[in-house]
């Protein structure tokens, strides 16, 4: 059976680098390369790839939010997360976003390979170092839910009660004195300290550990 892959890096030569190995090996075509969400998932759209290899940071739509959406798109698509970072703020969101193996660019090509013909069989791979921050989540050793919130700077604690509250970027700008580019950047740091995904999510959290109450 020919596994089809999508490749989506914003650099060249990291495509160019793997779809020349994937291409080599007997049981791999691949249908598409992209250096960016967008582009990712118009070629998900046109070709339904069995896997499709993805980098994080990106210009435009970055690889956790074309994850979502990929997901939506295309289910029998499995998303194998190649990237440079580890971090629990790149991992988390990453895999709750749909991602359903996260590897590092480190990785052996053979390797590689075996992470994408186990993604086509519905099968995830993690790297060590990730499997480890996984697991150390799923037992409560890292920051639980309410604890996280100790990660938040006072002004992203100001700004995730007015997502909490339902107020836009722009109207949270408003209330706080400060510019909407500026709330971008503190709700992108709260959606990666809290491991979520989008701002829906960070304000159903807030809610479900009591950060906010209903008065």
């Amino acid at each position: 059976m020919t596994i089809t892959v999508l490749v989506v890096d914003d650099h060249a030569v990291v495509r160019q680098g793997v779809r020349a190995f994937l291409e080599a090996q007997p049981d791999f075509s691949v249908v598409g390369e992209a250096e960016n969400g967008e582009q990712a998932l118009k070629l998900v759209e046109e070709h339904t790839p069995d896997v499709v290899l993805m980098d994080l940071l990106m210009p435009g739509v970055g690889g956790v939010e074309a994850t979502r959406r990929l997901r939506r798109i295309s289910p029998r698509t499995q998303v194998v997360i190649l990237t440079s970072y580890h971090e629990d703020e790149h991992i988390f969101p990453a895999l709750k976003a749909g991602a359903l193996s996260y590897i590092l660019k480190s990785i052996a090509p053979e390797e590689l390979a075996q992470a994408v013909r186990r993604a086509a069989q519905g099968g995830a791979t993690l790297h060590p170092r990730v499997a480890t921050r996984v697991v150390e989540e799923m037992r409560g050793e890292n920051a639980g839910g309410s604890s996280r919130f100790q990660e938040l700077s006072d002004r992203e604690l100001d700004v995730l009660r007015l997502i909490a509250s339902g107020l836009s970027n722009a109207d949270i700008a408003g209330r706080l004195g400060l510019s909407e580019k500026t709330v971008k950047g503190h709700v992108s740091n709260i959606l990666g300290k809290l491991y979520l995904t989008d701002r829906t999510q960070a304000a159903v959290y807030a809610w479900q550990h009591g950060f906010v109450r209903r008065d």
